[in-house]
């Protein structure tokens, strides 16, 4: 993909029940610190998810038959950049700051035909992410947003069949209120975490 190898973290993905099913990667500057790629400019957010591409895939298909998540922004869910070959384990996360319109839409509904899985990232059910749900293999909730949801928001996020993940699970009481929620998929710090 032509983009500079910079270090990413991976921060695992468990059943509820401590099944182990994949990663998200996560860009890091070239020191490897975190650096908020979130609160960057789309341009910006791009050339980060190109990098974390290109570092995962460098050598072919990463970690055996775990899923590989990683965030990408509009440019590559209408086709505009580029992204390995689908083989059923690479899931694309739609960041919240994709302004959804009938190109990505359209998009999404391709890219899932060809094989790539689809999560809605930092879900708070506002309308751009509610139209992205019929696509959605998973939904990623930051547990520090469950306030902002409606009372039915998740059961919403759920409708089309989509697996809930909560993000930011940060304790272990964090762990038991997600699991009794009905989250499937836990993700966080108390979980663990690797750089690679």
């Amino acid at each position: 993909m032509g983009c500079l190898r910079l270090p990413v973290a991976r921060q695992p993905i468990w059943t509820v029940s401590g099944h182990l099913v994949g990663y998200e990667y996560l860009y890091r500057s070239q020191q490897g610190l975190a650096v908020g790629v979130d609160g960057w400019v789309d341009a910006q957010q791009e050339a980060a998810t190109a990098s974390v591409l290109a570092t995962v895939y460098a050598d072919g298909e990463p970690d055996g038959d775990l899923l590989t998540f990683v965030n990408v922004t509009r440019s590559f869910l209408v086709g505009e950049r580029p992204l390995p070959a689908p083989s059923g384990r690479l899931v694309l996360e739609v960041v919240e700051s994709v302004r959804v319109d009938d190109d990505v839409l359209a998009g999404t509904d391709a890219l899932r035909a060809a094989g790539y899985l689809i999560a809605v990232d930092d879900y708070t059910a506002c309308p751009s992410q509610m139209a992205l749900l019929r696509y959605a293999d998973f939904v990623k909730v930051d547990l520090r947003d469950l306030h902002r949801l409606p009372p039915d928001g998740l059961a919403d996020a759920r409708r089309y069949g989509a697996r809930l993940v909560a993000e930011y699970v940060s304790d272990l009481a964090l762990a038991r209120h997600a699991t009794d929620l009905g989250f499937d998929l836990l993700q966080g710090d108390v979980l663990g975490a690797a750089r690679t």
